[in-house]
């Protein structure tokens, strides 16, 4: 009786080991294939661009490999990260091949990514990164060397003199968290320069909301001689910056078409940007890559290096926004 439960546990195994790897190839082989991508929130404007770009990849890698590529848009409407792994879990029932996310909580999205690889499905992780995940691959900037970018670009608008703070949105995401502390890591190379005591302000990642934690520490604290956004929530909207260009200085994460806008006012000395456009291409090139060829990246982080954007050059990064809604206009 022992040997022949044995025999019928192995045989369960066996066979559902070869309904696991027939479901895994079928993901491979077949001539449709779905990728989930799930950024941050949909009131962010850099996922809404990272969204066109993975359309645009599917059409075009999708065509390279002969396969139909439908791309499952699984972000919260704002920012949630239970509301991420719950996306994760339903993605990973209906059967996609892969999925592509922004962690807002790296820590709550580890165990819904590795269930997911486990079922078989290949992830990567863009602009935030989940590092001890299952995920093979990260796309997006060094958020270190980012910070570090951000600060020594305020250091230099303000000549190296004077009261900064910051604003931070998601006190949770790792990405925010590693650009904010290479910000007070850059900042001690400046010693006529100094953070605001708690001059961190952690706010909900919407325009309205970063616009006005910004006007409030300006008012209650006057010394203020420059901000650090990390992000560019409050530059998504118009008439955000409450005093006279210049009169405060700023330097911002990213260069959205409204963000540009502020450059040309003088509201704002320096955007760095990122290729948000690119966050969705090339996770969905990365994933396609393995899921077809189990290719893997030679780098498992793979580094986007941002951009400068100035009013000497906002119009030649302007062109980028044009270039990539064409195409995706064109591969609609």
């Amino acid at each position: 009786m022992r040997h022949l439960l044995v025999l019928l546990i192995s045989l369960f195994l066996i066979n559902n080991g070869d309904i696991f790897a027939q479901n895994s190839n079928n993901k491979v082989n077949a001539k449709n294939i779905t990728i989930g991508l799930i950024g941050k929130s949909q009131s962010n404007p850099v996922f809404i661009a990272a969204y066109s770009g993975a359309r645009v990849a599917a059409k075009e890698i999708g065509a390279k490999y002969g396969v139909q590529v439908t791309i499952d848009w699984q972000t919260p409407q704002n920012e949630n990260p239970k509301e991420q792994a719950q996306a994760i879990e339903r993605l990973s029932r209906s059967g996609v091949a892969g999925i592509a996310i922004a962690c807002s909580d790296a820590n709550m999205l580890t165990s819904p990514i590795n269930k997911a690889v486990d079922l078989g499905i290949q992830v990567v992780c863009f602009d935030a990164d989940a590092p001890k995940s299952k995920r093979f691959a990260y796309y997006g900037s060094d958020n270190s060397e980012f910070g570090r970018a951000l600060m020594k670009e305020l250091a230099q608008v303000m000549n190296e003199h004077g009261v900064v703070a910051i604003i931070g949105g998601n006190r949770n995401a790792l990405n925010l968290q590693r650009r904010i502390q290479a910000v007070k890591e850059e900042l001690k190379n400046y010693p006529s320069m100094s953070l605001l005591p708690n001059g961190v302000f952690y706010h909900e990642e919407l325009p309205e909301k970063a616009s006005e934690v910004v006007a409030r520490a300006q008012k209650a604290n006057p010394q203020i001689g420059g901000w650090v956004f990390v992000g560019g929530w409050p530059l998504w909207m118009k008439n955000a910056i409450k005093w006279e260009p210049g009169k405060v200085k700023i330097v911002a994460c990213d260069a959205l078409p409204s963000e540009l806008e502020y450059v040309k006012s003088g509201h704002v000395q320096v955007l760095i940007a990122q290729g948000c456009f690119l966050w969705g291409y090339k996770s969905v090139e990365i994933l396609l890559n393995k899921i077809m060829k189990n290719q893997t990246p030679t780098e498992e982080l793979i580094v986007d290096p941002p951009t400068r954007v100035t009013k000497e050059n906002l119009d030649e990064w302007s062109l980028n926004w044009k270039k990539w809604m064409l195409k995706e206009a064109v591969n609609r």
